[in-house]
């Protein structure tokens, strides 16, 4: 970790759409009294914009393209936002980071670039739960997800980081 840290810890919930990574990141930024960072809430619109000036679909979260075009803007986006918020208190960050989650040096790479203590929860639930969940918020971005079930499935089947990190499974509730 950098000499330029402070005290606070920079939480990353992360894990599949439908885990429940916004419920159990809010009640741990509830819990911590931390600054609450959603992927969604704070980059939708604007992704929302650059897809429909680009003429692409605005529900577009999984091709290669968006993957492309957003992906690292988006993060680096969110961990400008925690950095800039860390003298306040701590900051929960709740993204997928499914790539992230397979580089064995993560962690590491967090913890140099973003000047803090880093705590990692991997969220998951029963497939057939998380199907549900996705159903039942009926965002337009899930659409395709639920279209293609299976082949989506087949796409994101993450392995557990090899990194420190907490596992929380949401299948019953969320554990707080």
């Amino acid at each position: 970790m950098s000499d330029k840290g402070t005290n606070q810890t920079l939480h990353i919930v992360c894990g599949q759409p439908g885990a429940g990574k916004t419920t159990f990141g809010k009640e741990l930024a509830l819990k911590n009294s931390a600054f609450m960072l959603d992927i969604d809430v704070a980059t939708e619109n604007l992704v929302r914009a650059g897809l429909a000036s680009a003429g692409k679909d605005p529900n577009d979260r999984d091709s290669e393209e968006f993957k492309v075009a957003f992906r690292e803007p988006i993060h680096a986006t969110l961990f400008a936002i925690a950095r800039e918020n860390l003298s306040r208190g701590d900051v929960v960050i709740c993204a997928p980071f499914s790539q992230e989650l397979q580089k064995s040096d993560w962690l590491d790479w967090l913890q140099e670039n973003v000047w803090m203590k880093v705590e990692i929860y991997l969220i998951v639930c029963d497939e057939q739960i998380l199907y549900e969940r996705i159903k039942e918020r009926a965002n337009p971005r899930d659409a395709a997800k639920l279209l293609n079930w299976q082949e989506y499935r087949k796409r994101y089947t993450w392995k557990r980081p090899v990194f420190p990190h907490m596992l929380i499974d949401t299948t019953e509730n969320t554990p707080f």
